[in-house]
């Protein structure tokens, strides 16, 4: 089927935040990795609690930067793959769809200088992982970056300037060149579906005006969008935006008002890969209002969402408290939010 027709079928997602995406400081082994921010070793029993309670496809973020070697071929390390399949693998066996990204990876920083490099590293990155992951099939999907941005500048979260708008296409074109090349070798791989991001994956006009499919008669590409909107009550370290009400509404209508415009309306499919609203304070309820018209107006729109869960319940006014599920107990914090994003 067409990324389109994928797409209207999917459901609700989430997303195994802070987890195969963390930088170790220490200890750089798959475990050491994958625990270093706080979070537990996953297990069969944390995918299957969120397959239970009517989630349709997890968000695997990986941070492979810290497991590959140097140029020119950038090997892979064999454990660290052989971990994100188990994890992968808990999904695809409870007949989920997955998503399999690269996550918090800085060398390719969106820029002319540092393009040549990073298409290089790209290509041998993402090779690799569409030979280790050929033989799977349509539930796995393929996300080439997370967030690609000029990190620590002005234009950061501002939707970007034209060269790192461009760069980001490039960067786009060159993952998908790399994953369709393994197609002779691994057939699914010709018409994976491929998750692409614009600049950060914005959702200001610009990032989205600017956009442009990587080879626009591939009708197997899907574009990524992140929004935790409104800004101040969903992200914003101001905690006394906490409450939520019908005023705060129109925000979202409008960013999907502009999904529809540059991408929706032009049958290009779209999913909104990580969205949530932080707790502040005890806000269960206003985030479980916030959670009901979000997903309300995303289904209306046909945009399937994944709540990006870290796996914090709790901490203090600094931290982003996005977690949902308990990995410990395999129980969920905040009931209210999750029945009302599903």
């Amino acid at each position: 089927m067409t990324a389109w027709e994928y797409v209207s079928r999917l459901g609700t997602g989430w997303n195994l935040g802070n987890t195969l995406d963390a930088h170790p400081r220490n200890d750089d082994s798959p475990a050491g990795q994958e625990t270093a921010w706080g979070n537990p070793i996953t297990t069969p029993e944390m995918i299957e609690a969120v397959k239970n309670a009517g989630f349709d496809f997890f968000r695997v973020p990986v941070s492979w930067c810290k497991q590959m070697g140097g140029a020119p071929e950038y090997i892979i390390n064999e454990a660290f793959f052989s971990r994100v399949k188990e994890v992968v693998d808990y999904g695809i066996n409870l007949d989920m769809h997955v998503i399999l990204n690269l996550h918090h990876e800085d060398w390719h920083f969106p820029s002319d200088e540092q393009y040549p490099a990073a298409k290089i590293q790209m290509n041998k990155v993402w090779t690799q992982i569409a030979q280790f992951f050929g033989g799977y099939d349509e539930k796995l999907i393929f996300e080439t970056m997370n967030e690609p941005r000029k990190t620590e500048t002005p234009v950061e979260w501002t939707g970007g300037d034209e060269e790192g708008r461009r760069v980001v296409m490039q960067l786009n074109q060159d993952a998908v060149d790399a994953i369709r090349a393994t197609g002779t070798k691994f057939p699914q791989n010709m018409t994976r579906k491929i998750l692409v991001p614009a600049y950060a994956a914005s959702a200001h006009e610009v990032a989205m005006a600017d956009f442009k499919l990587p080879t626009p008669d591939d009708k197997n590409t899907i574009v990524s969008v992140h929004a935790y909107i409104p800004y101040d009550f969903a992200l914003g370290d101001d905690h006394s935006k906490n409450t939520w009400s019908a005023e705060l509404e129109r925000e979202i209508d409008e960013l999907f008002a502009r999904i529809d415009k540059h991408f929706l309306s032009k049958k290009i499919p779209v999913i909104m890969g990580e969205c949530g609203a932080r707790k502040k304070y005890d806000n269960e309820d206003d985030r479980a209002k916030w959670a009901t018209y979000y997903a309300k107006v995303a289904r209306k729109y046909g945009v399937p969402c994944a709540w990006w869960d870290n796996g914090y319940l709790d901490g203090s006014e600094k931290t982003e408290v996005f977690g949902l599920l308990n990995r410990h107990t395999n129980e969920w914090g905040f009931e209210k939010i999750v029945k009302a994003f599903l």
